[in-house]
């Protein structure tokens, strides 16, 4: 089997450029951009890729095709390594990708337990109701919705806030499809915006801050741009808003026990990632998982509270409806931090797995050097950051910004931000363009579709150009680099 093996290794070895397997000293990198080991790696990402691209059509869970595909193509690193000698540059270049993903999933775990725990208080829920029994104007749902997605979507995600205000929108609009239509447009780029600007407004900026390329504060400085590349589109659209106020829906909603607290619990963890991160310099994972901890324990004493409160008719009901209860979940439960985060996106932790370890993989083999060249060399940093913004509307933007911080070309703050600013609000362009246009077609199905937000893509990209330009006109004087702080 041994002799097989080796076989193999040397046949590929024989279809492969000689230069390419020249020992390495000291582990150093080698370039594998046109060895069979590359080319076939590139073959197995685009492949994976296509998958993920035809997730809606396939019905396959866009994490599948990609950690299978990271799996391949560090298999194929590895054997071209080992192939010239190294056994060392490859594994550690694959620790270091393993490190980035660790710190990224605690940090993304414990923020989706949050959301989730604030959603089982029906916090959500009460806002929604709130909104829906206001009795506001067509109108004044279009601009509170969006407003309202631009302001928290820097602290919950995008897909959360998007699919509750397009809640709000289909119950106080039910049959009038082309108010949902635009307000659905204009939902989904406020919330694409309003993440821009935030650290925790999207995986991307997540992404920014922990690399240590611009610093917690200097995000703020994108408030205006993406304020911007909102309000433009938002103001051209609004014209299509015809007056008119529908009849307000009775829905209030009571925020249970605990709901505001656990709320005011997430800002305090937020705020311990940004100090344990700006004063301790250590990675801000430390505060979150701090916080969760507090969540966990103040969670005990909520399903304590619960369990106590419960009358003894209930209990015995409990008691009479046992043989169901071995095989039927009950609809109400007492409080459980664990299923806030069973209930965590764990199809994007594991896409997310799959991205990095990919994209790392082609990074070792030497393709994002060659991609850096020709991009931030060739077209220069700022027509560059533009095109990542315009191949996110295509291309998930995760891989991407990862890609650009693989590359890590040297750029002063102004262009770091420009990239964060166009990689967030690039998705905005097309529906498929980001996880929030994806999730309001399937929640507005047949009237929120791709070629509906097509018809009005060009104002969308008369945002995106007038955020870009007025982003180069505020901050194109920001010339230091960013550092970890």
């Amino acid at each position: 089997m041994n002799k097989i093996f080796l076989g193999l290794l040397t046949l590929a070895g024989l279809l492969s450029p000689c230069e390419v397997f020249a020992a390495a000293s000291g582990g150093a990198a080698v370039d594998l951009t046109h060895s069979a080991f590359g080319i076939a790696a590139l073959v197995v990402f685009v492949t994976a890729y296509a998958l993920v691209i035809a997730e809606e059509f396939l019905h396959l869970r866009k994490s599948k095709p990609v950690v299978v595909a990271a799996g391949v193509i560090w298999a194929l690193v590895g054997i071209a390594y080992v192939m010239q000698g190294d056994t060392g540059y490859a594994a550690d270049q694959l620790r270091h990708n393993l490190l980035e993903y660790g710190e990224l999933l605690l940090f993304l775990l414990v923020a989706m337990t949050f959301i989730n725990t604030l959603q089982e208080r029906d916090l959500f829920n009460a806002l929604r109701g709130w909104l829906i029994s206001a009795g506001f104007s067509l109108r004044g749902i279009f601009w509170l919705t969006g407003l309202l997605a631009f302001f928290i979507s820097p602290i919950a995600d995008n897909l959360t806030t998007a699919l509750i205000m397009a809640a709000v929108v289909m119950a106080v609009a039910a049959g009038n499809p082309a108010f949902i239509t635009v307000a659905c447009i204009n939902i989904v780029v406020a919330a694409n915006a309003g993440g821009a600007f935030s650290p925790f407004g999207d995986i991307t900026t997540l992404m920014v801050w922990q690399k240590g390329v611009v610093h917690f504060w200097d995000f703020f400085h994108l408030f205006i741009p993406a304020a911007i590349n909102w309000l433009v589109p938002a103001a051209i659209m609004s014209c299509a808003v015809a007056k008119g106020k529908p009849t307000a829906v009775q829905e209030r909603v009571p925020v249970k026990p605990g709901g505001y607290l656990i709320l005011a619990l997430f800002l305090f963890t937020i705020a311990m990632a940004v100090s344990f991160h700006n004063f301790l310099h250590f990675p801000p994972v430390i505060g979150m998982m701090t916080g969760l901890g507090l969540l966990s324990l103040y969670g005990y004493r909520l399903r304590q509270c619960e369990l106590h409160d419960s009358s003894s008719a209930g209990r015995q009901q409990l008691e009479l409806d046992e043989p169901l209860r071995r095989y039927y979940k009950p609809r109400h439960r007492p409080f459980d931090i664990f299923i806030s985060m069973k209930r965590a996106e764990w199809d994007t932790l594991m896409f997310f797995y799959g991205v990095i370890l990919c994209v790392g993989g082609l990074g070792t083999i030497g393709y994002l050097a060659l991609v850096s060249e020709q991009l931030y060399v060739g077209l220069g940093p700022t027509w560059a950051n533009i095109l990542v913004g315009l191949l996110s509307a295509v291309v998930d933007n995760i891989p991407v910004m990862y890609a650009v911080l693989t590359m890590n070309p040297d750029m002063p703050l102004s262009q770091w931000l420009l990239v964060t600013l166009t990689a967030g609000v690039g998705g905005s362009l097309l529906s498929i363009g980001s996880a929030a246009g994806v999730a309001l077609m399937g929640q507005a199905r047949g009237v929120y579709t791709f070629f509906s937000h097509l018809k009005w893509t060009w104002a969308v990209a008369l945002g995106y150009a007038a955020s870009i330009w007025v982003h180069l006109l505020l901050n194109g004087h920001l010339q230091h680099a960013g550092a970890a702080g």
